[in-house]
């Protein structure tokens, strides 16, 4: 029997060529309308996870 996909980890982590997961970080969607412009580009885009778990991440993803 094959080993099933995590939905979860393919909708939200993307794994770049050299390895890296990236994931775009919780809060980032909502109440913004008080932050100033620098702080609302900041947001944009992803951020590379820690190595710690990206270990456990590209397991999951490499299924």
């Amino acid at each position: 029997m094959s080993t099933k996909t995590i939905k979860m980890a393919t909708k939200r982590l993307k794994l770049t060529k050299k390895g890296k997961v990236l994931f775009r970080p919780s809060r980032q969607n909502h109440f913004n309308a008080k932050q100033t412009g620098d702080q609302s580009r900041q947001k944009r885009g992803l951020r590379s996870m820690a190595k710690g778990q990206t270990d456990v991440f590209k397991r999951i993803l490499e299924r």
